[in-house]
């Protein structure tokens, strides 16, 4: 039988399990499987569910089910589908995919669903990947830039520069077909103008690539700080939960933590590092000040904490030198103890980094910290609605050997190379727009991005 099945809710307790199957033989198998409650009814309608029960092959009730059927071609693949909605559980979801299996079926490949509506023409690549993005989406922002390219947004923006580049290969032809025209500078001078607007619009895509990076990927914001600083309480602060053992004793963080946190829609990860000093004599406190550094270097913002209720010490200076070329704030800690470090202290003030007072332990000054980050970053400024707004380094790749294949066309015409050489290098912008859409995407592309997919999409 050509059909294949498989779990499509996660494995889990809860109200719903649903067991989706597509192909040719998807109806065969249900008659083989599911009786319903009305038997006289035996029609089968598009966008219809029937209620009944899935039974074994001994004909053993396994669980009451709503079966909804969708007629090939108006489903997600294209093909027959059938989804089981049963109870939630593990074991119940379980049994039926086997039963699924036991008559006929085949076990689905990771994302083989979305595969099918790819390469039977219902949506293109940009917006299977558009699909896997959105499941995975840790933001609201993030959710409607995956949600745009699922529409089409970005596919249409491919689709408009190909159009572009097709209308003037055609005068391309006209020109080598007919050369007792002489239409062949006519046609370089209408080469060079198309070929300029085409390299606008894919910088116009490019330029969209940081912003797309950012709402997917989001920040990465060490704490960091000397022992004691107040880097736990600020985390826990941050939460609103206690995430971070907080003690007077120097030293207790020793391993990293990783949290998210949201800013203006933006997914922030908040770390959390071991307090650094120059003198420890525990192993593992050394090793997780030497993370601490490593993570510092590589992190998008760098937050240094200072006990502002203390004398600023070497240790606090030697950090201070850190930030010279990261994006940081200082927070001055600690502002509900008496202060002996504020924004005047020489050191701190000749940074030229922000700086922010608060006391992580009465939770005061947060929100200051937070808008801050949003000024530095501009993230209010951020705006998905209706936009092309790209993520996907695959996508970028292909948009700069696109800007590389206009420039060389341009190079040639320059050059007075004739034009039936120039179309080369164009054709060649078509090739690699096409991998974006999947017209031109080899093979073990397309298998390695839907193996990102999760089993029963």
């Amino acid at each position: 039988m050509e059909a294949i099945a498989a779990i499509s809710t996660p494995l889990g307790y809860g109200g719903i399990g649903i067991i989706r199957i597509s192909g040719k033989d998807t109806f065969k198998i249900i008659e083989k499987i599911f009786e319903p409650k009305n038997k006289e009814n035996k029609e089968i309608k598009g966008y219809n569910m029937k209620y009944g029960k899935i039974l074994d092959s001994n004909g053993k009730n396994i669980d009451e089910v709503l079966v909804t059927y969708f007629i090939s071609p108006k489903s997600f693949t294209t093909e027959n589908m059938c989804e089981i909605n049963s109870h939630g559980g593990p074991v119940i979801v379980k049994r039926i995919l086997e039963i699924c299996i036991e008559n006929g079926a085949r076990l689905a490949e990771p994302g083989e669903f979305t595969k099918l509506a790819f390469i039977n023409g219902r949506i293109d690549l940009a917006q299977a990947e558009a699909i896997i993005d959105m499941i995975n989406s840790k933001t609201e922002k993030e959710r409607q830039a995956s949600m745009n390219q699922l529409e089409g947004n970005l596919s249409k923006k491919i689709n408009e520069i190909q159009e572009d580049i097709m209308q003037k290969m055609v005068d391309i032809e006209a020109s080598i077909d007919y050369p007792e025209y002489d239409i062949e500078e006519i046609t370089k001078n209408q080469l060079r103008e198309m070929l300029e607007k085409v390299d606008i619009k894919l910088k116009e895509i490019e330029n969209n690539f940081d912003t797309g990076k950012l709402i997917r990927d989001g920040l990465k914001m060490a704490i960091i700080g000397r022992p004691n600083a107040g880097k736990s309480s600020l985390l826990n602060s941050i939460l609103n939960e206690d995430r971070a053992i907080v003690t007077e004793y120097e030293g207790t963080t020793r391993d990293i933590i990783e949290e998210f946190i949201v800013i203006e829609g933006i997914p922030i990860k908040v770390i959390d590092t071991a307090g650094i000093r120059n003198e420890t004599e525990d192993k593992i406190e050394e090793i997780g000040i030497e993370k601490a550094k490593e993570i510092a270097k590589n992190a998008d913002l760098v937050i240094h904490i200072i006990d502002s209720s203390k004398k600023l010490e070497k240790e606090d200076i030697e950090l201070l030198g850190l930030l010279r070329d990261k994006k940081s704030i200082i927070i001055l800690n600690k502002q509900d103890l008496n202060q002996e470090i504020s924004e005047e202290t020489k050191e701190i003030k000749q940074t030229g980094k922000p700086i922010i007072k608060l006391s992580a332990l009465k939770k005061e000054g947060i929100e200051q910290l937070y808008k801050k980050i949003s000024e530095m970053f501009n993230l209010g400024e951020i705006n998905v609605d209706d936009s092309v707004t790209i993520s996907n380094e695959r996508h970028k790749e292909v948009i700069k050997n696109a800007q590389k294949n206009v420039k060389e066309s341009l190079h040639s015409i320059d050059k007075n190379i004739p034009v039936d050489i120039i179309q080369i290098s164009i054709k060649q912008i078509l090739d690699e727009l096409g991998k974006i859409t999947g017209r031109t995407v080899s093979e073990d592309i397309i298998n390695e991005i839907f193996k990102k997919f999760c089993l029963g999409k």
